[in-house]
């Protein structure tokens, strides 16, 4: 008898879809605290005659190796690609401008309650005499990690497209993903092309990602657990270790000082070996997770803070600055040499005072996640509305990756305001939108007695 093979494509997506994955809101909050614990662990500062010098802990003999596991980015696209893909399955037919339209406020509105704060304070810390240097170093940070939301933007804009491709091709786009990530490396490591071609990866490496997440979302990845899912880990694993023994690939997974290049910025294929040897590990154990948050108490845990991961991510870089601005400022604190005694000895209180500044910030800011917005149908957004509003959202929030708030560059063309003015006005255009919706509706009312439709 002649053995037949399925073709390469994943199962038909789960009827009916799941409302809500518990497994995917434990990674993402697990991906975000080891976000938190690695870039509040990661700086080594010095400040002497008026000079800082930053480096990173991670540049100790085999600190690359904790990178593979820290390095995290991996299972948030993940688990926001299911999350969408579970989140457009219950939108009525033809709503997807309007998924997009309050998605994409979702992710400005905290943006600029971010920076309703740093515009001003780098120009306050000025003015009480701090130094020049700290504070535009600091204030260029804050703005650093918004990479993450650019990149989310431009995928948001795609997602209800990037779902019907996964209903269409039910997992042969992923290899379209993978071969355009790996021929993007090899032009740029085998034919010098300029590294500005390394950016398309943003789609092709963190898109692949997202995508396995709207499979997953879909209910395709439901076979893969137990012992087949660490066999797919460990395959991922080892297709990274090949990656950065016999290619290009530096050991890290982020960018560390004396590395001749980042996996990061801009992302290298590397990463998708790495995803899938993540991914692999999470899916092995996806049913004790999902049983343990389960849990009443562990379930309402996981919900509340669900409501304020993005805050915890826009703030914690900002908590960091503060910190450390008070700790080597005005206490006269360098950072031990990491991994020393005097590092360890130090360590938890560093990370107490941090976690109080967080918490401040998120009980304040948090709120701007729950903001109630108007509610949006599908006819409140033009096609060409949602572009030019999405896009003006992504090149503000690029601006500030860039450049941050550094107070000599706030009125620069590409400076701090210019980007929150443009991030102001996608808001704007996207909540007119909906203003005027609301508007014409209750006008019909006044004049028929009728709730228009």
């Amino acid at each position: 008898m002649t053995a037949t093979l399925d073709p390469p494509v994943l199962a038909p997506a789960a009827s009916p879809p799941p409302t809500r994955d518990l497994f995917v809101d434990v990674l993402r909050l697990f991906a975000i605290a080891l976000v938190v614990a690695q870039h509040w662990l990661m700086p080594v500062i010095d400040y002497s005659d008026g000079h800082l010098v930053t480096s990173n802990a991670l540049t100790v003999p085999g600190g690359w190796v904790v990178t593979w596991i820290s390095q995290v980015m991996p299972l948030i696209f993940f688990a926001g690609g299911a999350a969408t893909a579970m989140s457009l399955r219950r939108r009525p037919t033809g709503a997807d401008r309007a998924w997009v339209a309050a998605r994409l406020l979702r992710l400005a509105i905290p943006v600029l309650g971010l920076a309703a704060l740093w515009l001003p304070l780098p120009h306050l810390m000025l003015a009480l005499g701090m130094p020049a240097e700290p504070v535009s170093v600091g204030a260029r940070l804050v703005g650093a990690l918004l990479w993450f939301l650019g990149a989310y933007v431009l995928i948001t804009l795609l997602s209800p497209a990037l779902v019907r491709l996964a209903d269409a091709l039910r997992g042969r786009e992923l290899i379209g993903f993978a071969a355009v990530a790996i021929a993007v490396d090899v032009l740029r490591f085998s034919f010098g092309a300029p590294d500005v071609l390394g950016y398309l990866n943003v789609i092709a490496v963190w898109g692949a990602v997202h995508q396995v997440g709207i499979h997953y979302g879909h209910g395709r990845l439901r076979d893969i657990r137990g012992l087949r899912a660490v066999a797919l880990g460990a395959l991922g694993f080892a297709a990274a270790a090949l990656a950065v023994g016999f290619g290009p690939y530096p050991l890290s997974m982020v960018g560390l000082p004396g590395d001749p290049m980042s996996n990061m910025n801009p992302p290298t294929a590397v990463l998708l070996a790495l995803a899938v040897g993540q991914l692999g590990l999470a899916l092995a154990v996806r049913e004790q997770i999902a049983a343990w948050a389960a849990r009443p108490r562990v379930a309402a845990v996981v919900g509340r803070f669900s409501g304020s991961a993005m805050t915890v991510y826009l703030w914690h870089t900002p908590a960091l600055v503060l910190v450390a601005g008070v700790a080597v400022l005005a206490l006269g604190r360098d950072t031990p040499d990491p991994l020393s005694a005097e590092w360890f000895d130090g360590v938890t209180a560093w990370v107490a005072v941090l976690s109080v500044v967080l918490a401040a910030a998120v009980t304040i800011f948090s709120r701007l996640e729950r903001v109630r917005l108007p509610r949006l149908a599908a006819t409140d957004v033009g096609a060409g509305r949602l572009l030019t509003a999405g896009l003006l959202v992504g090149a503000g929030v690029l601006a500030l990756t860039i450049g941050g708030f550094r107070p000599e560059t706030l009125l620069d063309a590409t400076g701090p305001l210019v980007a929150v003015v443009s991030i102001a006005v996608g808001v704007l255009l996207l909540l007119t939108g909906a203003a005027r919706r609301t508007g014409s509706r209750w006008s019909s009312v006044a004049r028929t007695g009728k709730v228009a439709s």
